[in-house]
Formats: C-alpha cells, sequence, structure tokens
C-alpha cells in the first residue's frame, strides 16, 4: 500500500533489534504486564567489550544517573571500573554493589548529610564549589575521616555539537578553572586525600571529531592545573559525551576513531601527567540503545481525518521520548508495533499516552503498519533518562514496570570484559 504524504521520520532501530523483537511475549509475561521497559543486557555488555577495545588502558566508569535500575547496577558493576552518582539515594543504590572507592559523587548543591554519606562510605566527592570544599573538610573532621576529594572543573571551553554543553561559560556545575589550582593546594595542605580532576565539557554529541578534540583539550586543561599546583592528579575524569542516534539523520560516533585519537593524546600528554590514570564516563552511550519501551493500545481513533493510537503510557513514563526533556525541535524516536517489525506501513498514525494534556505523545504522524487494540508498541533507544526521568507521579498512574534481560554472562566473558 502507497503511504501517503505527510509522514514524519523516525529514528534508526538498533540493529540489535531490527531483525524483531521474538521476545516481546515472554518479555511482558514476566513484566506482568505494559507500560514496561525492557533493557537487554548483552547490548551493555557488548557496548563495554567495545569501548574497552577502542580505549586500552583508559578506565571505564558508568553515570548512574542514565539508568539507575538495581539489577542493572548489580549487573553492570563487575564490567566496569568505577560509577559516578549524583545524590545519596544513587550512591546507596551503587555501594551495595561495588566497593565505595570506586565511587565519586558529582553534582551541585550536595547537602551535608550526602557530604557525610560519601565521607562515611569512603567515596570521592566531586566538588563543585569552594563552599562545598569548606562543608566537606569540616564534616570529614568532625567525623575523623580522611575525605578522598576531587575538583570538578568549569573548563573554558566547550564541546562542540552537544546537546548539553557543560563548560565554556558561567555554569552551576564545577569551579572556573582559573580558581582550581588555589583550591587543590589548600585540600592537600589540610591533609585531604586529593583524588583528581573531574572536567565534563558536554553530553550527547554524535560529532567525534569534536569528542576527540574535546578530549584533547581536556588534557591540555588537567596539566595546566596540574602545574599551577605542581603535583600531578591521580586521577582525570575526562567525562563522556558519547551521543547516540535518537533521530532520523543521527550518525552514530566512531568509538574506535576516538580511541585512535585519545590514545595519540595520551602518548603525547605533559610529563606532569604521566602517572595519572584517565577515564571516560558514560551513562547515554553504554545502556541507551539497550532498552526498549513497550506501551500497549488500549483505543485506536480518527479525529479530522488523522489517526491516533492511544497506549496505556506516555510521557509520566518516557519523558524524552515526547519531545519534553530538553528537546529544541520535537523529533520522532525509533518506533514500532512490536509484533509486526518486518511488515509495510500502511497507514500513518500518531501514538500518545493516556495523560490529559496534548504534550503527551510518543511519537508525531508516523508511517506504521496497522495496529489495532491490544497490540504493543516499542519505543526503541529508551534505556537512558527515561522512567527516572520522567514524572510518574503526574495524574495518579501506574509506574512503568522495568525488566533485565540477558543479564547473566559466563565467568569467561566477564573476565574478559574485565581484563
Amino acid at each position: 500500500m502507497t503511504i501517503p504524504s505527510g509522514a514524519k521520520a523516525s529514528g534508526p532501530i538498533p540493529p540489535e533489534f531490527a531483525g524483531g523483537l521474538p521476545d516481546l511475549d515472554a518479555w511482558i509475561a514476566e513484566a506482568g504486564g505494559t507500560p514496561l521497559y525492557v533493557y537487554d543486557f548483552a547490548v551493555i555488555a557488548a557496548r563495554i567489550a567495545r569501548l574497552r577495545a577502542a580505549l586500552p588502558g583508559v578506565d571505564v566508569h558508568y553515570a548512574v544517573k542514565a539508568n539507575p535500575f538495581a539489577p542493572l547496577l548489580k549487573a553492570i558493576a563487575p564490567l566496569v571500573d568505577g560509577m559516578d552518582v549524583a545524590s545519596a539515594g544513587e550512591l546507596a543504590k551503587v555501594t551495595a554493589v561495588m566497593t565505595p572507592q570506586s565511587v565519586s559523587f558529582a553534582g551541585p548543591g550536595k547537602r551535608d548529610f550526602e557530604l557525610e554519606a560519601a565521607i562515611q562510605a569512603g567515596a570521592t566527592i566531586n566538588l563543585e564549589s569552594e563552599g562545598e570544599a569548606d562543608r566537606a573538610l569540616v564534616l570529614a573532621g568532625r567525623a575523623g575521616k580522611r575525605p578522598r576529594l576531587a575538583v570538578r572543573v568549569n573548563p573554558d571551553f566547550e564541546l562542540r555539537g552537544s546537546g548539553m554543553r557543560m563548560g565554556g561559560r558561567a555554569s552551576p556545575f564545577g569551579i572556573d578553572a582559573a580558581r582550581v589550582p588555589a583550591l587543590v593546594k589548600r585540600l592537600i595542605a589540610s591533609g585531604a586525600d586529593w583524588r583528581g580532576f573531574h572536567i565534563f565539557p558536554g553530553s550527547q554529541s554524535l560529532d567525534s571529531a569534536a569528542i576527540s578534540e574535546s578530549q584533547a583539550a581536556t588534557i591540555l586543561l588537567a596539566a595546566r592545573l596540574a602545574e599551577g599546583v605542581d603535583s600531578p592528579p591521580p586521577l582525570v575524569n575526562l567525562g563522556g559525551g558519547f551521543g547516540i542516534p535518537y533521530f532520523a539523520g543521527d550518525v552514530a560516533v566512531d568509538v574506535e576513531g576516538i580511541g585512535r585519537s585519545l590514545a595519540f593524546q595520551l602518548d603525547r600528554r605533559p610529563p606532569i601527567l604521566a602517572a595519572t590514570r584517565f577515564a571516560v564516563e558514560l551513562g547515554r552511550w553504554l545502556v541507551g540503545e539497550a532498552g526498549i519501551y513497550l506501551a500497549r493500545v488500549v483505543d485506536r481513533k480518527v479525529s479530522g481525518g488523522e489517526t491516533f493510537l492511544v497506549v496505556d503510557g506516555g510521557l509520566n513514563h518516557h519523558l524524552a521520548a515526547t519531545g519534553n526533556f530538553g528537546t529544541v525541535v520535537r523529533r520522532n524516536y525509533p518506533v514500532a508495533v512490536a509484533g509486526r517489525m518486518g511488515a509495510a506501513p500502511e497507514e500513518i498514525a500518531s501514538v500518545v499516552g493516556p495523560l490529559c494534556t496534548p504534550l503527551d505523545r510518543l511519537a508525531d504522524r508516523v508511517a506504521l503498519p496497522r495496529a489495532e487494540v491490544g497490540d504493543v508498541i516499542a519505543v526503541f533507544a529508551s534505556g537512558a533518562y527515561g522512567a527516572t526521568a520522567s514524572p510518574s507521579g503526574f495524574l495518579g498512574h501506574p509506574a512503568a514496570r522495568e525488566l533485565l534481560t540477558n543479564a547473566t554472562l559466563g565467568d569467561d566473558a566477564r573476565k574478559a570484559l574485565i581484563a
């Protein structure tokens, strides 16, 4: 059937799922129904393996804010060198599955009880201001602890092409680079265990050259700051920035090319960084394309000549897919009728949720096979910033279910990934 004009493009379905979802019914039965997030850990493990092969000698950290689902954290912990948290709640989740010395705590506005929890656990605090540093030192002194403190730097450059720019401007995140050496000297003089620098210029970039450029600038900035302190940092966290393809026309980052460029820069790094370890901190790139959001059609209606598929979940579960999570121009995530992924498109339909707001639109005028009540709609690239980044309490609908699949790896596979 010829699709009428007016259909809007949707993003690329990740290759791991392009052949269909043969386990769809089993996932829904195991979880107890829809709406449901499914995270395929085999995809995540393969991402970690690819990253380690591309960036040998560079530590891999997981940014927990991307997806803090407890079974996922337990599965991913043995495969990464560290995790980065942004609240006491995330800290508690992570220290249940990973040694606290491998955990770092970032984010502005840490309250005293959060600083105390990190100090007591032995996690590294990425300081966001001089005031936070003062409070951490006082709290550690009261507790009789030697705090592990790193400095988050607000760099004097940004990551070009990033969805969220975190540097090169006034920011609530980190300490302006010019003020960092004085603070680090004070931390060292206080007897704190200085752990190095956290430098995060931006996120969700698909520009591989820009990521490499940013990493090179980060290394030079870290060296300049270290020379200002006259002390080498134990660790430089280069941040992340690796984006994933959400929308039509998006092209995946060249991880291997980024790795080659980073290796070149590290081989030529300034002498003061000779003994420094380097890490990349990724969330979205590790888990984003491993996740699928599944919602069942509860009504099919036509209004003003347009077809609407009303499903049992929406922006209350998946704010990002509705275009209400920082997107300037609304575009469609990859979407499909889950049980008919091999079928040709037959109609243009919009997928909308059950909420009383026109913002609750998971897909806008996309070409799909005909879907009926009871069919399941799949929204791909949903493994990051999904359930916990959405207003789940809005209008009192039930929370989405979550399921981790393919979580069991053999011992040999785990050893290979960890090595």
